[in-house]
């Protein structure tokens, strides 16, 4: 079988930040790198949770809301997808997920979609944990520029 393009990038390199993993026509796959591979930290499963719910409720309320493809954890739990259409540019994916990390870092209230009738595993929640990621992911996207976007 062929190799898919995110097992060529050399993870021994990839340090926490935001990536442009892939193009395929009009839609851009960004890689938002939370934790870095293979280092024994991980995003813990309720937390990760609680952050696709937050962060895929966020984009999809924004005025871009229509080229907003995908926004979910890896498998991996060292990060997120982002799926846009390319008529978002890369400053403002940038913009977007830094966005996104702030309001989760300052979120308040019932997480959006945690109701038994709207989510497959809705009591699997970590806000507190969420907020931690997203603080410093904060910290790590506040001068991200799309210079920075390519992989080492």
């Amino acid at each position: 079988m062929k190799m898919i393009a995110s097992f060529t990038v050399d993870h021994d390199k990839l340090k926490k930040g935001m990536y442009t993993s892939r193009i395929d026509g009009d839609v851009v796959t960004y890689d938002i790198r939370m934790k870095a591979p293979n280092a024994g930290d991980y995003l813990g499963d309720n937390e990760m949770h609680t952050m696709e719910h937050i962060f895929a409720t966020y984009v999809r309320n924004t005025e871009h809301s229509d080229n907003i493809i995908y926004v979910g954890p890896m498998g991996c739990r060292t990060g997120f997808y982002f799926l846009v259409r390319d008529n978002i540019s890369p400053e403002l994916a940038i913009k977007l997920v830094y966005d996104s990390m702030v309001y989760i870092r300052d979120f308040t209230g019932e997480i959006p979609g945690a109701e038994r009738k709207r989510c497959g595993n809705y009591l699997a929640q970590d806000l507190d944990g969420a907020k931690k990621v997203a603080a410093d992911m904060v910290a790590v996207l506040s001068d991200w520029t799309p210079e920075k976007l390519v992989y080492e």
